[in-house]
C-alpha cells in the first residue's frame, strides 16, 4: 500500500501526524513532511495511515492499493 498527501490541500492541522507519529512528522511550519511526495505504508503501519487518512479534514492524504 501506498500513501500519498497533496501539498496543494494539506493546510497544516497536524491530525495525521498526531494519529499516527511513525509515519507522518511535520516540518518547522506545521505542516507533514511528505507533501507532495508518496511512500510505502509498512505492514504494521496500514491501521494508523487509514486512521490518518479518516481525521484529514481536507482529505489531503490518499491511501493507494
Amino acid at each position: 500500500m501506498k500513501l500519498t498527501v497533496d501539498a496543494a490541500t494539506c493546510m497544516g492541522h497536524g491530525r495525521c501526524y498526531q494519529m499516527a507519529g511513525e509515519l507522518f512528522s511535520s516540518d518547522d511550519e506545521g505542516f507533514v513532511t511528505l507533501r507532495g511526495r508518496t511512500v510505502d505504508v509498512p505492514a504494521d503501519q496500514v491501521e494508523a495511515a487509514e486512521d490518518a487518512e479518516a481525521t484529514c479534514p481536507e482529505q489531503a492524504i490518499r491511501l493507494i492499493g
